[in-house]
């Protein structure tokens, strides 16, 4: 990793008006695929939970159910917090991404308690499930398919998620941190701000001047071609 700290120029944004802006362009974090998996477990968990964890004395349904809502709902107000702080961003898309970790050792567990197989490597149903999920990341793909899944296919299909989620949200916090590096936090984009307003003030005041000087110098024409008519 490069251990150089030098600061580029912030990237601001302006209103119509031409008004320089603190605030980053704006996240749709529901366009994200990472997020859209996320809904998916989120789904997915509730619905396995439901068919196969008891519905009460064991607090892992609750545990599963939260990392799974967490994961989505910090990825969601992590991705809002990011107009104006990268700090708090990059925060809530940490504890995102530990939630997701949570969920993927919850699910490996009921396998190993049950007895069961993960999937990986070399296996026919591994390729398919990974090439499935690798295509789809809206949940009204994969309800048809749950109705028919049993709770191994079910773990399974949710580990493949969390290490997609995983995998995305790393080079995601990695784009974002590199951003913060080079570019700052809001003091600086505060900075650049004002810096950028006051030199677009600047302009305007230049310009004002000079359209008054070539007027002052159009109406001194004028007088003079009056003069010589007289």
């Amino acid at each position: 990793m490069n251990n150089s700290s030098r600061t580029t120029q912030p990237n601001i944004q302006h209103y119509a008006d031409g008004t320089a802006s603190v605030m980053r362009k704006a996240v749709v974090f529901t366009e994200l695929r990472f997020f859209q998996r996320s809904d998916v477990l989120y789904q997915l968990t509730q619905l396995f939970c439901q068919r196969y964890l008891p519905r009460y004395g064991d607090r892992t349904v609750d545990q599963m159910i939260q990392a799974a809502r967490s994961t989505k709902q910090n990825i969601a107000e992590g991705s809002a917090d990011g107009q104006t702080s990268t700090e708090s961003e990059l925060k809530l898309l940490g504890i995102a991404r530990g939630s997701n970790l949570e969920l993927l050792e919850d699910y490996l567990d009921y396998l190993k308690r049950k007895g069961m197989t993960e999937w990986f490597g070399k296996n026919e149903r591994f390729d398919r499930l990974h090439r499935f999920c690798q295509e789809h990341t809206r949940w009204d793909d994969y309800r048809p398919l749950t109705v028919r899944m049993n709770d191994e296919e079910l773990a399974n299909m949710a580990i493949c998620l969390c290490h997609q989620v995983d995998r995305a949200m790393a080079k995601y916090l990695e784009r974002k941190d590199r951003e913060f590096t080079t570019e700052g936090g809001i003091r600086e984009r505060m900075t650049a701000a004002r810096l950028g307003q006051r030199e677009t003030q600047r302009q305007i005041i230049e310009r004002q001047a000079a359209e008054i000087a070539a007027l002052r110098k159009e109406n001194a024409r004028l007088k003079e071609i009056l003069k010589e008519t007289e």
